[in-house]
């Protein structure tokens, strides 16, 4: 019972919520840039919340379904169609061996999210299946997805079908540079390393996202914010850690980060926000605000409550496709 690739599109890894507790022996977090959409695809399939599933950069991935079980695709706005018929997004669907499953490139953010029932079943590496390239564990031998790769996973019969409404999807920024994406930050113990000129000109203007960002971090561009102390002991990185390198542009430090490193930060993203970065391409452009990890911790809380209170719609028999 799996999925055959046929086509990985530009960037296919399999990822579950991440690798913890392995720091010390130098291994990376790895798993969903976009927590909030890797989550609800999950929910909407009835899945725990730790279900592998693929994440996709900028689209393109065709599947074909060698079982009979049920998908659901959420994150960036793009086309999903099965066997040529164009499908809702944050919806599950009924497949059947022999389907084709197609998505386009992203219109609008730049990750999606991939899920079955079940989800895909692959042998945990470190005591998680997701996959970090460059340190070649999680996933199907440490690589993103390539051609004919076989993708297992369980076979499912019946499944209640649920969707999202469509009030409650994310609003991503558009592919353009028109759009300005909040980022809030939790200034670091470092923060008064850097003079109040230069953490000024960091609050009050706007940064670019460069070509040069992946799953490890997103580099930006914009007025420089060097810190006049820049040797210091190595230490570890949290996610959305921002470093300062020596030519003062930022670098949000993401799932994929090195376990230490030596440059100075000048705080950090929250995971909520790291999520939103995740969304946007070369162009687009953000800005910072400053908050105390009170406000932190109140954010998350809210997120999550609503998470949880957010009721799914059930999908009647009446709007079942030829499958189900």
């Amino acid at each position: 019972m799996s999925f055959n690739v046929v086509q990985p599109g530009l960037l296919s890894t399999l990822q579950d919520l991440g690798r913890f507790g392995q720091h010390s022996v130098g291994l990376t977090t790895g798993g969903p840039l976009d927590t909030e959409a890797f989550a609800w695809a999950n929910r909407i399939l009835h899945n725990p919340a730790n279900a592998c599933a693929i994440e996709l950069s900028f689209g393109g991935l065709h599947l074909r379904a060698q079982s009979q079980t049920y998908i659901c695709v959420t994150g960036a706005t793009l086309d999903l169609t099965i066997n040529g018929q164009t499908k809702q997004l944050w919806c599950s669907h009924k497949v059947a061996e022999g389907d084709d499953i197609k998505l386009g490139y992203s219109q609008q953010g730049c990750r999606s999210y991939i899920a079955v029932a079940g989800g895909f079943t692959i042998t945990p590496s470190f005591g998680s299946t997701s996959t970090v390239v460059r340190e070649k564990i999680g996933g199907l031998n440490g690589l993103k997805l390539a051609a004919n790769d076989q993708l297992p996973c369980a076979q499912t019969t019946e499944l209640k079908r649920q969707a999202l409404a469509m009030e409650h999807w994310p609003n991503y920024t558009k592919n353009d540079a028109t759009s300005c994406t909040k980022l809030r930050l939790v200034p670091g113990y470092q923060y008064p390393w850097f003079d109040p000129s230069a953490q000024l000109r960091f609050f009050h203007n706007q940064y670019q996202v460069t070509d040069r960002s992946d799953r490890m971090g997103m580099r930006l561009n914009g007025p420089d914010v060097s810190c006049a102390t820049q040797s210091m002991l190595s230490e570890g990185i949290c996610l959305g850690a921002v470093q300062i390198p020596a030519d003062g542009q930022p670098i949000v430090l993401l799932n994929d980060r090195q376990t230490i490193g030596g440059y100075p930060k000048i705080g950090s993203v929250i995971a909520i926000d790291t999520a939103k970065l995740a969304q946007l391409r070369p162009g687009n452009l953000v800005h910072f605000e400053a908050i105390d990890l009170y406000q932190a911790h109140t954010i998350n809380t809210l997120a999550k409550l609503k998470f949880n209170a957010t009721e799914l719609l059930e999908i009647s028999p009446r709007s079942r496709s030829h499958h189900d």
